[in-house]
């Protein structure tokens, strides 16, 4: 009897517990919906979840929640493993897997090859002593040499040393309207078209020095570089008289408009010799551009490394030089081989 009463006694609290209960329980289903919503959605000082768990989680491939950079050079995917194994504390499965690295390109030790100090140090050689050419020009004299190496193999090494080029001057536009243009006159064979233009530096004690260069556009070669304090047409005159000389006389002879190149004088030789001239349009030395681009190399790979004590040194250097761009210095144009043989007669 006890017993019922307790659980009549407790059926009555229940029951009271209930209808205390079912207010509280119906206010909360009314704003169940609001507070759905607020979940759904995105409060004003909330970033949204998938913002919020784009961090790392190592074990986890889900590719869609975070995108990771692509590395693609053997040595920085290594480095990168390294890297988040040290930081993170896991293994090197984790971090090889969360990387997207290969376990057994990770554990791959590079094989020395035998020969590999004697190309490093022909690379670095080579690097210091012609400092303007890149490694695909140095893999390319290495091959002229009879070296059989790759230009990639060239370009590990290059990258490793830490070697670099200087950039480039910026690139003007081309304007296609010059008489002399070089789209309207290209050189089809040797001693088709010639060009020459001055470049000018200074020796140790600030006076000015001019070199004259011609060359043969077809063939890319250096017929003639000298250094003078000053030219005159005269001395135009002989320069190209002991270049036709030696190559041959040229068909035409491109050139800008300076004083020396229009002298009445030279234009009437240039006439009697059987000399087409070629003048670019005045401002537009862009149309000159194959003498142009070869008096930027003279000037980058020579003159702004080179001081010049007197006109002797200057002569002896320049000769050199133009040798050395002759027989040695490959060129992009022809293939990777420089613009003369090794039986190149220079002017």
């Amino acid at each position: 009897m006890q017993s019922r009463e307790d659980d009549s006694r407790s059926g009555k609290t229940r029951g009271n517990n209930r209808a205390d209960i079912l207010p509280v329980a119906k206010r909360v289903r009314a704003n169940g919906d609001k507070r759905g919503a607020a979940v759904e959605g995105v409060r004003k000082r909330e970033r949204a979840t998938e913002k919020v768990s784009g961090g790392f989680e190592f074990g986890n491939s889900d590719t869609e929640r975070r995108e990771l950079k692509k590395l693609l050079s053997p040595v920085k995917r290594k480095a990168a493993v390294d890297y988040v194994k040290e930081k993170y504390e896991i293994s090197e499965r984790q971090a090889c897997r969360t990387m997207g690295v290969n376990r057994t390109a990770y554990r791959y030790e590079p094989v020395k090859r035998p020969d590999e100090d004697g190309i490093r140090a022909k690379i670095i050689e080579k690097a210091c002593n012609f400092g303007r050419l890149g490694y695909r020009k140095i893999a390319d004299m290495m091959r002229n040499e009879g070296i059989k190496i790759n230009h990639k193999r060239v370009e590990r090494i290059w990258r490793e040393e830490g070697l670099q080029v200087p950039k480039k001057q910026r690139k003007k536009r081309r304007i296609w309207l010059g008489d002399g243009d070089c789209v309207r006159l290209r050189a089809e064979h040797k001693n088709h078209v010639w060009s020459y233009d001055f470049v000018e530096d200074r020796t140790m004690d600030g006076r000015k020095v001019r070199w004259l260069n011609i060359i043969d556009e077809k063939e890319r070669v250096c017929l003639y570089s000298y250094p003078r304090r000053s030219w005159r047409n005269t001395d135009v005159i002989e320069a190209l008289a002991d270049t036709i000389l030696i190559h041959g006389t040229p068909e035409y002879l491109r050139s800008d408009n300076g004083s020396e190149f229009i002298a009445k004088k030279l234009r009437k030789w240039l006439r009697d010799v059987g000399v087409i001239t070629t003048y670019i349009e005045p401002g537009s030395p862009w149309e000159n551009g194959y003498c142009e681009s070869f008096n930027s190399t003279m000037r980058g790979e020579f003159l702004n490394g080179e001081l010049f004590g007197n006109m002797y040194e200057a002569q002896v250097l320049t000769k050199r030089w133009t040798d050395f761009y002759n027989m040695i210095r490959p060129h992009g144009s022809l293939g990777g081989k420089p613009p003369a043989p090794q039986s190149y007669i220079p002017a």
